[in-house]
């Protein structure tokens, strides 16, 4: 898949995983699904002069993007990527987690890995600085749009209520992750990224991967009470991709 240069391009690609995630009956869709979701709410905030910089929020949500997009293309081609999104992709395969699990795999890798990585090249040095306002505004969009397909599935699949918001303020939330904790994780490790280079950068790139293979670990094992939960939920929900990608969407 060729990397994508605008934000169109980037909708564009994320349809053909969907479309083949429909055919494949591959669960990577579902996460496919809600990052679409986000990147046309990115989109046209960026429409409406929502961002401070419009031109540099268009790079930064391409480089962003391309990190997901080069990750799927290599997994799917049973080449190297990084450990988070091969775990993440990888619980893809089973079906043993609940559709909410799917979709916060994907979240904590894209946040916690990608945006930190992203946010750094596209402002490198003391420059990271005049992104902060932008960052933030990029991870409310990312909180809304995954809090209000939390709330749709809740609605179908009642048990989901007993779990608290994704977006919450606080330290712990669904399914141990929280978007208010990785966003500030993730800020901090794009600073860091933005004044190092060669080896060192690699080797601190290495330490996040390893990191949210850890709260991945986590999200895929929540724990006793979470699985008695999530057990119900798991049960009531179809396991055809596409009728599920169809709700999600």
């Amino acid at each position: 898949m060729a990397p994508a240069r605008t934000i169109a391009e980037v909708l564009a690609s994320l349809d053909q995983i969907i479309d083949w995630s429909k055919r494949t009956n591959n669960r990577i869709g579902y996460f496919a699904s809600l990052y679409r979701s986000m990147t046309a709410a990115i989109q046209q905030s960026v429409l409406n002069k929502g961002f401070q910089d419009a031109v540099r929020m268009e790079l930064l949500d391409t480089i962003f993007a391309n990190r997901y997009l080069q990750a799927w293309d290599c997994y799917t081609h049973k080449k190297a990527c990084t450990h988070s999104w091969q775990k993440t992709f990888g619980a893809c395969q089973g079906n043993n987690l609940a559709v909410i699990q799917h979709l916060i795999l994907g979240i904590n890798t894209h946040i916690n890995l990608d945006l930190a990585i992203a946010a750094a090249e596209a402002s490198k040095g003391k420059d990271i600085f005049e992104l902060h306002a932008d960052f933030e505004k990029i991870n409310d969009v990312i909180a809304s749009v995954s809090q209000a397909v939390q709330d749709r599935l809740s609605k179908v699949w009642f048990p989901l209520k007993s779990l608290e918001r994704i977006a919450n303020n606080r330290e712990e939330a669904v399914i141990n992750f929280s978007i208010s904790s990785a966003r500030k994780a993730s800020w901090s490790n794009a600073v860091a990224l933005s004044l190092v280079q060669g080896t060192t950068r690699e080797n601190y790139i290495g330490i996040i991967d390893d990191a949210v293979v850890k709260i991945a670990d986590r999200i895929i094992n929540p724990g006793f009470t979470t699985n008695l939960i999530l057990q119900p939920v798991r049960l009531m929900e179809s396991k055809n991709v596409a009728e599920i990608i169809g709700m999600l969407q």
